[in-house]
């Protein structure tokens, strides 16, 4: 997640509630593709990993996982389910060529939209050469808070592609599809497998 104290306070105060929502059959898909995709053993980076289900899911297939988020809460549930969680902003982020895949799945878009170009560079830098990235995004332009004032940054799929293959990346086509979030709504959402 980012710096932005509002949107860490929102995932800190609804960490429970946010644990509690279950994940959609497409969410679920894209999981099982990233793990597959991936040999056993491989080291992973499961970037604002939240209450750590996703991170669960890859550890119980072998994968090698290291995970971080903003929100002590959301690190606390992570820990709690037996995940190798820490806290930490995509900032923090310094690795080279460290991790096979790394999966930021509905993270990134709370980092402002100045900042989102140098994380894309972190990010290729922290992947071994022909590493994996996921990325799962809300589709829109611009930058607003929602409802319970968690700040996003907004994209198209074409601006996405753009910008991953100026960091480096090879995207492959993405997965479109709508999903309910925590603040009640549903919202238009991508997903997108680059290799780095």
């Amino acid at each position: 997640m980012s710096a932005d104290a509002a949107t860490v306070a929102v995932y800190d105060a609804r960490a429970d509630d946010y644990a509690a929502m279950a994940p959609g059959a497409v969410e679920d898909g894209l999981l099982s593709r990233f793990v597959a995709a991936l040999d056993r053993g491989a080291p992973v980076l499961d970037l604002g990993c939240g209450p750590g289900r996703a991170a669960v899911a890859m550890h119980a297939a072998g994968l090698a996982v290291e995970a971080t988020d903003a929100s002590a809460e959301m690190v606390r549930l992570a820990r709690a389910a037996g995940v190798n969680a820490r806290r930490a902003r995509f900032s923090d982020l310094d690795a080279q060529a460290a991790y096979a895949g790394i999966w930021a799945s509905f993270s990134l878009l709370h980092a402002p939209r100045r900042d989102f170009p140098g994380l894309l560079d972190a990010l290729h830098r922290a992947l071994k050469p022909g590493g994996l990235l996921f990325l799962g995004m809300k589709l829109g332009t611009g930058e607003k808070r929602d409802a319970l004032g968690r700040r996003y940054a907004y994209y198209d799929a074409e601006e996405l592609d753009r910008l991953l293959r100026d960091a480096g990346f090879a995207p492959q086509p993405p997965d479109l599809w709508s999903g309910a979030g925590l603040a009640g709504g549903t919202d238009p959402c991508i997903g997108i497998f680059a290799h780095g």
